[in-house]
């Protein structure tokens, strides 16, 4: 036992090193890589889904982020200890109460179409974002209004304290938009959701549905030096087989989403490299999530059984290839301060999920079976293998499972309008906070407000609500962490949603690449210092 918890702790440490190493300053990194980097070329890089918007403005979703970052940027960036950083802001400043961030705004930057910069711009953004973002009404709720004295000053003014606002203000995470191209209209149906126009780094040239976008250079990025590759092409591979075969072959030069069983094969490679760097930000992880609404799975005891049925251990063994750790908690247990995993016990126990499913009043019936479950899972490989397995886990347990799938607006569509769905396996991102990441999982006002990423379970707990109220508000440390951990323990209980893993973000690369990620958040960096060696 000694043993392996050292290692756990080795593994965990070596992961927080390399998220330390990933998201160093801009200087830090070029002096951490090779000395001479050249300008040009083109960098090909496939990734498994395609992303349903090129601006993560009003979805929030990992593919969107990904290419919105390199387009569209935010008013700050952070170090590994989440420190600010200058971005569109070049300096800030917090009133002593907590209710006014003043942001003064980097002069002169245009977006791409040539108009300028300002403070308009972010009032837009973040009033639009507290509005209609699924995770802007949690994260920008107290939120009264944006005040922009001048064009170059914009001031975020708060009826309450919002002691994780600061952190939140990541391109990938509170995208600075312009105003002028959504005009007066519903900003779902902006152009610029398809054809985004930003600041960043590139810009966009093309979409092709189905099969790659393009992105160039922006010549008149206002860091000088930057960005140094010409052009960006992303292909969208489904098959995670044939994205291992893409960056092997050399036809890609990164891939996300390669295939788990060919990893070690890869990362004996000498032309490629494996980077399994924890994505501090966004703390992705896999939950199952009950449909409360179901009156089977209204009854705790039901929900309990179901989790004792599942061994997570073999989801992140066999599906995984134990490149991941079995979350106990909905809050990332990087979050120190704030973790509490003691009710969280659904040990893996056939015998014990039979005996419990007996005593909620869900017996066998004559054809063997308790009840019969949907179940759907956000698309991807390890997603569907999951799905997969807990199709077979519970029929030891008597309960009949049927997979529902489709691709990602089919799911959206099915898990949070139609819900047409029993049982659910969601990837979602708890990130830096858990009033950002974590609230929106269990918050009740998803049920009143639905909204994509928010509440699938349509668990409504007052009491749950009201925690999450007073620690999005709480200033004394001590205070706000006793909250989260009255929170862990009530659900950890109720057991609404049973946190199953991490989700890694894997990339691999080819060797020629250098400075590919520039972000604490790994993949939605804006590629601004990444180059690339011309091939030999």
């Amino acid at each position: 036992m000694l043993l392996s918890s050292l290692l756990d702790k080795f593994k965990f440490s070596r992961r927080l090193l390399h998220l330390a190493l990933a998201a160093l300053p801009f200087a830090a990194v070029a002096q951490t890589k090779a000395p001479t980097p050249v300008d040009g070329g083109t960098l090909t890089y496939a990734v498994s889904q395609e992303p349903t918007s090129l601006v993560s403005f009003l979805d929030t979703k990992t593919d969107n982020r990904n290419i919105s970052a390199k387009v569209t940027e935010g008013l700050l960036r952070y170090d590994a200890k989440f420190n600010p950083q200058p971005l569109l802001a070049t300096s800030w400043q917090v009133s002593a109460d907590g209710l006014k961030y003043t942001f003064k705004l980097r002069p002169g930057v245009k977006f791409h179409d040539g108009r300028d910069f300002t403070a308009e711009d972010v009032r837009y953004s973040v009033l639009t974002q507290k509005k209609q973002g699924p995770r802007g009404r949690i994260t920008l709720a107290n939120v009264e209004r944006v005040d922009a004295p001048d064009p170059l000053t914009a001031v975020i003014v708060l009826s309450k304290p919002a002691p994780f606002l600061i952190k939140a203000l990541s391109s990938a995470e509170l995208p600075i938009v312009p105003s002028h191209r959504y005009a007066d209209g519903d900003p779902l149906g902006s152009a610029n959701i398809s054809a985004p126009v930003g600041t960043g780094p590139y810009i966009f040239e093309q979409w092709v549905r189905g099969s790659h976008l393009v992105l160039r250079k922006n010549p008149g990025y206002w860091r000088t030096g930057t960005p140094r590759i010409d052009r960006v092409i992303v292909k969208f591979i489904r098959d995670p087989a044939a994205i291992s075969t893409a960056i092997e072959t050399g036809e890609v030069d990164v891939a996300q989403g390669v295939s788990l069983a060919d990893l070690e094969r890869l990362a004996a490679n000498p032309k490629l490299k494996v980077d399994d760097g924890y994505d501090g930000f966004l703390n992705n992880a896999s939950f199952l999530e009950f449909n409360v609404e179901n009156p089977v799975l209204s009854n705790p005891k039901v929900r309990h059984a179901i989790a004792q049925a599942v061994d997570r251990n073999f989801i992140r063994n066999t599906i995984y290839y134990k490149r991941v750790e079995v979350v106990n908690s909905p809050i990332p247990r990087v979050l120190s301060d704030y973790y509490d995993d003691s009710t969280f016990r659904d040990t893996f126990d056939v015998a014990a999920a039979n005996k419990l499913l007996d005593e909620a009043g869900q017996p066998k019936q004559a054809n063997g079976q308790r009840f019969a479950l949907r179940l759907s899972y956000i698309p991807g490989a390890e997603f569907k293998r999951t799905a997969d397995y807990l199709r077979s886990a519970l029929a030891r347990v008597s309960i009949k499972v049927e997979i529902v799938d489709g691709d990602l607006p089919t799911f959206l569509k099915r898990v949070y309008t139609t819900r047409d769905f029993d049982i659910n396996i969601n990837g979602l991102g708890r990130l830096f906070d858990p009033t950002v990441g974590v609230q929106r999982i269990y918050w009740g006002d998803g049920v009143r407000n639905p909204l994509i990423w928010v509440n699938a379970a349509h668990y409504d707990n007052p009491q749950v609500d009201e925690l999450f109220r007073q620690a999005a508000v709480e200033v004394d440390a001590g205070k706000r962490a006793a909250q989260f951990k009255q929170i862990q323990q009530i659900v950890g209980r109720e057991l609404p949603v049973l946190p199953i893993v991490a989700v890694p973000s894997i990339v691999v690369h080819s060797a020629r690449l250098h400075n590919f990620n520039n972000s604490i958040d790994l993949m939605s960096g804006d590629l601004a210092d990444a180059w690339i060696e011309p091939k030999k």
